[in-house]
C-alpha cells in the first residue's frame, strides 16, 4: 500500500472528491454526492481514465472523520475491483483547505482512511483470501500550500497512526488459541523489544507479594497464569506520569457465571482496551512523542474450572477494600482495580482506563460511540479529540445515589449491583473506588465500539482497533499543555 506523490503514469483511476451542489468535471446527480456514497464514471475508450467520485456532502457540514471515511471507501471500491491504484484528484478547493494546516489535517485523514479501509485480517483465510493491494498517488500541484517535504511529512504521520490503529485490529481479532495470557506477554515483549519501551511484567509471586489480588482470582480458572504488564515509554522525563489502562481478558467465558449463546466468539474481543493501549503506545513511539506515559496491562483468563474464583469469594486489595464477587462476569472492573492501584505506586498524575466493560453501554449508545465518565477536564479534551478524529465518546454520569447498589451484606462492596438497569454506570462507580487521590481519572467503557458486525466507512467487519488513536492524541495534547502552562498539572 504505497503512497506516492506525482509517480503513476499512465493513470488508471482518478479519484474525485465531491461535494453537493458544486462543480464537478463529469456529470453527476446530487445524490451521488452525499457522504459516504462512492460512484464509478467508466471510461469511454480503452485511453480514457476511469474516475470515482467520492461523496462528500455539503461542505459545510464536512469533518475530518467524513473526509476518512471517504478515504477507506474509495480504497475499497478499488480493491473490489481489482485495480492496483489510483490518484486522488482535487478541483476548486475540494480539500476545503484556505491554510496549509487546514490542507495538512484534510490529506491526514484521507491518507488514514485509504489505509485503514484497505485492512483484512485475512491470517486465517485460504481460498477466500483477499490478494493485490492498492496504491494512492497525489498530485503536488493541488497541494499549492504545501511542498512535496511537508506532504510526505502529513502522511508519515497517517501511516504511524493507521499502523498503530491496526495493530490494535489485529490483536482484537486473533484467535483466542493463539492469543491466550501466555502468548499476550510474550506479543509485547517481542513488539516493543527494540523500540525506547521499557518492559516489566508481573505474575506469579509478584502478584501476590503486590496484593494484586482480582487478578489472580480472575485468572485462577485458566491454564495460563495471569499477569500484569507495565510499559514505559518516557520521551520526555519532566512531564507528568500519564498512566493508560487496559483491560486484556483473552477469552471471556463469564467464570463460573458461565456465558451461553448460539455464538460467542466475540469473547475473545474482551482485550480490546488492552489493544488499544497497546496500539496508542505505539503510534507515540513511531512518532517519538514528547510524552511520559506508563501503559499496564491486566491480562488474564475467565474461565470456569475446578480451580476457578466462586461467586460469593470475597477479594481483599491493597487499598483496604474488600470485594464481594456477586458475578464471575463482572470481572474487568477486578482488574481494572488492582492496575489502578499500581498507577497511583508509579505515581501518575492521570490514568485513563479503557475497557470492554458492560453490554449495557451498547445499549444505551450502540455500536458508533463510547461512554466516558470521570474527571471533568479529561473528559472535554477527550471528548474534543473524539470528534475531530472519529474515535467519539459521550459524557456520562456518575449518580452518587446509584453506589448504593454496590453495597454487600458482608464485604465493603459487590463487584455488580443489585438491579439489572444502570450496569455502566455502577461499574463506573466502582471502578471510581479504587482510584486514589488526587490521581486525575477518566474511565472509558468501549464495548459497543469494539467491533462492527459488517463493512462500514473504513473498517471490515471485525474489530474497529477503536482507541488507539484517541489515546495517542491525548497523551500528546496532555504533555503539550503542561508544557506551554496551560494548565498546571502537579501531585
Amino acid at each position: 500500500m504505497r503512497i506516492t506523490i506525482d509517480t503513476v503514469k499512465p493513470v488508471q483511476v482518478l479519484i474525485y472528491p465531491v461535494y453537493h451542489s458544486e462543480s464537478f468535471p463529469h456529470r453527476l446527480s446530487e445524490g451521488h454526492k452525499q457522504a459516504g456514497t462512492v460512484t464509478w464514471l467508466y471510461g469511454r475508450s480503452e485511453g480514457e481514465a476511469d474516475v470515482l467520485a467520492a461523496g462528500l456532502g455539503e461542505r459545510k457540514k464536512l469533518t475530518l472523520e467524513k473526509v476518512r471515511r471517504a478515504g477507506g471507501a474509495s480504497a475499497r471500491a478499488l480493491l473490489r475491483e481489482n485495480r492496483s491504484s489510483g490518484t486522488l484528484m482535487l478541483h476548486a478547493g475540494a480539500a476545503g483547505a484556505e491554510s496549509r494546516v487546514a490542507a495538512a489535517e484534510w490529506l491526514q485523514a484521507w491518507v488514514e482512511g485509504w489505509l485503514l479501509g484497505l485492512y483484512r485480517f485475512d491470517k486465517y483465510r485460504s481460498a477466500t483470501k483477499t490478494n493485490g493491494e492498492v496504491n494512492l498517488n497525489l498530485r503536488l500541484e493541488d497541494w499549492m500550500g504545501l511542498s512535496q517535504a511537508e506532504l510526505e511529512a502529513v502522511i508519515d504521520s497517517a501511516r504511524n497512526r493507521a499502523e498503530g490503529t491496526m495493530l490494535a485490529r489485529d490483536w482484537v481479532n486473533e484467535s483466542p488459541e493463539t492469543l491466550n495470557p501466555g502468548a499476550f506477554v510474550d506479543w509485547l515483549i517481542d513488539h516493543f523489544k527494540d523500540k525506547p519501551v521499557g518492559v516489566h511484567v508481573y505474575r506469579g509471586q509478584e502478584l501476590v507479594d503486590r496484593g494484586m489480588n482480582g487478578l489472580i482470582a480472575v485468572g485462577a480458572g485458566s491454564k495460563h497464569a495471569p499477569a500484569l504488564v507495565e510499559l514505559r515509554y518516557e520521551g520526555n522525563t519532566d512531564l507528568p506520569l500519564l498512566a493508560l489502562v487496559g483491560k486484556a481478558v483473552t477469552f471471556d467465558m463469564g467464570g463460573m457465571n458461565v456465558k451461553t449463546g448460539r455464538d460467542i466468539s466475540d469473547a475473545r474481543m474482551d482485550m480490546g482496551g488492552a489493544a488499544a493501549v497497546i496500539g496508542g503506545l505505539d503510534i507515540l513511539v513511531r512518532q517519538r512523542a514528547q510524552v511520559r506515559v506508563t501503559a499496564l496491562i491486566a491480562v488474564a483468563d475467565n474461565l470456569p474450572d475446578a480451580r476457578a474464583m466462586l461467586p460469593s469469594s470475597v477479594i481483599r486489595y491493597p487499598n483496604g477494600l474488600t470485594v464481594q464477587v456477586a458475578n464471575t462476569d463482572g470481572e474487568g472492573r477486578l482488574l481494572l482495580a488492582d492496575a489502578l492501584i499500581h498507577a497511583a505506586k508509579l505515581g501518575a498524575v492521570q490514568a485513563i482506563d479503557i475497557a470492554t466493560l458492560t453490554g449495557n453501554v451498547g445499549a444505551a449508545l450502540g455500536l458508533g460511540i463510547a461512554g466516558i465518565w470521570g474527571d471533568e477536564d479529561m473528559t472535554r479534551s477527550l471528548v474534543e479529540i473524539g470528534e475531530r478524529n472519529g474515535e467519539r465518546l459521550w459524557p456520562m454520569p456518575l449518580m452518587e445515589e446509584y453506589e448504593a447498589e454496590l453495597r454487600s451484606e458482608y464485604a465493603d462492596l459487590r463487584n455488580v449491583g443489585t438491579s439489572t438497569l444502570a450496569g455502566a454506570i455502577t461499574a463506573a462507580l466502582f471502578i471510581r473506588r479504587f482510584v486514589a487521590e488526587p490521581m486525575g481519572w477518566v474511565h472509558i467503557d468501549m464495548a459497543g465500539t469494539v467491533q462492527y458486525k459488517q463493512d462500514a466507512g473504513y473498517s471490515e467487519a471485525g474489530a474497529t482497533g477503536y482507541g488507539a488513536r484517541l489515546l495517542a492524541d491525548y497523551a500528546v495534547q496532555y504533555a503539550r499543555k503542561h508544557e506551554s502552562g496551560e494548565r498546571e498539572v502537579s501531585l
